[in-house]
């Protein structure tokens, strides 16, 4: 496989059809489409974005995953069982799965892969977002104990996974990349960084991984559902959305998708409508607002205010074309989600009347403030760029946009670093705790913002083990309430993907949460 600069990339952007498509195919069916930032990381125990969670699912597996139906159903496990009044999963693995390596799969290999993510060499944040649960992962974490006592291996196809209270929703942790197998001789317990040490069981294994510029990766022939029906995917990077469009016009990606500002010309076009294709997902994009680096924000007359002085439905519809306005925090084909939720409404005279009522005769008294957003995502610079004029506009805030490459952003969100930022949470698994409970429960990982509030963390405390579904989603919906009239987050619009596929891309699958693994796709001309 001929390795190509992104600087090359780009150049080839006016060449004839198939140029690069040809250099990089070399009459060869490969699947090719961009990642359209650089790599964050390689390592499964790590990963929180998701381009790279849907890549690495080709490469590494679970115990259990969502089919074309959003429906969980084993996948390295055969079959799983429930004792202990619902607190003990007992899963039986399949017999027939190996490592890329060609190692037989066995159940210590899972102990030893969730013990690795959340061990002290790897630095995992999500490790224990996922997998707190199990019995004695936190004193593990803490160097309190040697394993964690809540997996226990009976035999080399069995695992046993022990939680501290029931949790209905935990075999969704289990569907994300923390908790997949990998082989140890070749992981180690530090951050994967090349391509060598990404052995999983896939249907793909990583074959070249090179930053700034491609990863590729080649079919498993020994995988336990049959070989991949194409050999080789080809993932350039490339993070220009209109040098993306141009690749696929070209002839030089097969799949790309769409920010909305190109949605119209692309539908006008005969010859690419039929490839082009809507899927809703359950995304949340919205705005965050960080008390502990913008000190207005603690108080929620100012977090209201901000919401009120901003015209979302304007900015959904008329300047990001297809998306579905969010009132709320959870979104379609989520448990708990209100299609008829009001809301916190558009009302620019009120917001100045609670800006008064939190002390500032105007916009003008209040720090100046910066909105980060992604460098190179369309859609984000337009929203904050719109939100910005609203609050000028509508309160006289000096607001400035303020791009910051992905790596760096996830980095800043994640250590609570920005004043207010635009961001978006996909769903790990179809679970309101996924939204509420994870995001904003005090104290919580990923609550780097300081919103705190003891009715919502009780509402979803008690969710969270309640092993029946309508009144968890009852008590769901009650934290929801809070958390959209406090303004915790400011949501924007829920997710809906335009994807342009090629027909030479048979077989391509996909479910809520995007793209499946790629080995029934199959390539022709």
């Amino acid at each position: 496989m001929k390795r190509i600069a992104i600087a090359a990339l780009l150049l080839l952007v006016g060449c004839s059809r198939g140029h690069f498509s040809d250099r990089a195919r070399q009459g060869r069916p490969v699947y090719i489409y961009a990642l359209s930032n650089r790599v964050t990381t390689l390592d499964p125990g790590k990963v929180t974005d998701v381009d790279m969670g849907e890549l690495l699912r080709n490469v590494f597996e679970g115990l259990v995953s969502y089919n074309e139906q959003n429906e969980l159903v084993p996948q390295l496990a055969e079959s799983w069982t429930l004792k202990n009044h619902g607190r003990t999963y007992v899963f039986t693995l399949r017999s027939d799965v190996k490592f890329h390596n060609g190692r037989p799969m066995e159940a210590e290999d899972f102990k030893w892969s969730i013990e690795r993510n959340l061990g002290p060499g790897l630095h995992s944040r999500v490790a224990i977002d996922y997998l707190s649960a199990i019995t004695g992962a936190q004193d593990f974490m803490d160097g309190k104990a040697k394993e964690v006592k809540g997996i226990q291996i009976p035999n080399p196809r069995t695992v046993e996974i022990t939680l501290d209270k029931p949790r209905p929703y935990f075999l969704g942790d289990l569907t994300y990349p923390c908790a997949f197998v990998m082989a140890k001789e070749a992981v180690g317990l530090t951050e994967i960084k090349t391509a060598q040490q990404a052995v999983g069981t896939g249907p793909y294994r990583l074959t070249v991984a090179e930053d700034q510029q491609e990863l590729d990766l080649a079919a498993n022939p020994g995988y336990y559902l049959g070989a991949p029906l194409t050999p080789q995917i080809h993932r350039p990077i490339v993070v220009d959305p209109a040098t993306r469009l141009s690749m696929y016009k070209n002839g030089d990606l097969d799949e790309v998708g769409l920010p909305r500002e190109d949605i119209d010309s692309v539908s006008a076009d005969p010859d690419l409508k039929p490839q082009l294709h809507f899927q809703n997902r359950p995304a949340l994009f919205y705005f965050q607002l960080n008390e502990r680096q913008y000190p207005p924000f603690k108080d929620v007359k100012v977090r209201r205010a901000f919401a009120m002085a901003i015209d979302r439905e304007k900015i959904v519809n008329d300047l990001l074309n297809g998306y579905i306005p969010a009132k709320g925090i959870l979104p379609p084909g989520m448990m708990g989600y209100r299609p008829d939720l009001a809301g916190v409404p558009f009302d620019p005279q009120q917001a100045r009347e609670l800006l008064q009522k939190a002390g500032y005769k105007d916009g003008s008294q209040m720090p100046p403030l910066e909105i980060a957003f992604r460098t190179g995502a369309s859609d984000a610079r337009v929203a904050t760029t719109a939100v910005a004029e609203d609050l000028k506009n509508n309160l006289g805030i000096i607001a400035s946009p303020h791009s910051y490459d992905f790596p760096t952003l996830l980095e800043l969100q994640h250590t609570g670093k920005l004043e207010m930022d635009f961001a978006s949470w996909y769903a790990d698994y179809l679970d309101p705790q996924n939204f509420l409970s994870l995001l904003m429960m005090t104290n919580v990982p990923q609550n780097a913002e300081g919103y705190s509030n003891r009715r919502f963390d009780s509402l979803c405390a008690k969710a969270d083990v309640d092993q029946k579904p309508a009144e968890r989603t009852k008590l769901y919906q009650q934290a929801e309430d809070i958390v959209v009239n406090e303004v915790a987050k400011l949501p924007l619009y829920f997710q809906r993907d335009a994807v342009l596929i090629s027909p030479r891309a048979q077989g391509v699958r996909s479910n809520l949460f995007g793209d499946l693994p790629d080995n029934k796709v199959k390539m022709v001309q």
